[in-house]
């Protein structure tokens, strides 16, 4: 028997539906020129770590939760005396997604997290960056249905990039509004 492999419910649609829906709306001649979401970047800085060095561990293991994998510490880079950082300290925590992984991210962030955002208006239609990525920030983690809200004591930010192929902000654009990302009008 053969096995068939795990295909992301995003995935088979962007297959079936979204690539033909891009060549139509921007005529690419070329099946490599279509673009498609190329990584996921999930990162939360931790201010209050200067302080105390489990709160980096506790968000850690939060994000590792929500991504799916494990995360990087991420450590200061130049000591800065107002903040009290000194150089090589944990002040927080990055993890990059890609292929299957991803796309069951961004399943879950557009069905199920984004909705459960207090006052949630839409997503801002200009977060690009001219390049055809697009960068949100969420001000709780909590929203993720991965979290439980009674045993994580604290409330992070965090910051979600979402890496494509395309060359345009139009191109970005399309791509993530076929894949029902909430844009605001």
């Amino acid at each position: 028997m053969a096995e068939t492999a795990y295909v992301p419910r995003l995935r088979a649609q962007f297959d079936k539906e979204i690539r033909g829906k891009l060549v139509e709306q921007f005529g690419y001649t070329n099946a490599m020129q279509v673009p498609a979401l190329d990584k996921v970047v999930l990162n939360m800085g931790i201010g209050e770590a200067v302080n105390d060095r489990k709160k980096v561990e506790l968000a850690a293991a939060d994000l590792a939760l929500i991504a799916g994998q494990k995360p990087i510490v991420t450590h200061s880079r130049k000591a800065i005396a107002t903040f009290k950082l000194r150089e090589g300290q944990a002040i927080g925590a990055k993890v990059t997604l890609r292929k299957s992984k991803m796309y069951d991210f961004v399943d879950r962030l557009v069905n199920i997290a984004l909705p459960r955002v207090r006052d949630f208006r839409g997503l801002n239609p200009k977060s690009f960056d001219g390049k055809g990525n697009y960068s949100l920030g969420l001000k709780e983690h909590l929203v993720f249905p991965e979290i439980d809200y009674d045993k994580s004591g604290e409330t992070w930010g965090m910051d979600i990039t979402i890496c494509t192929t395309a060359t345009t902000d139009d191109e970005a654009r399309a791509l993530l509004t076929a894949f029902n990302f909430p844009f605001r009008q």
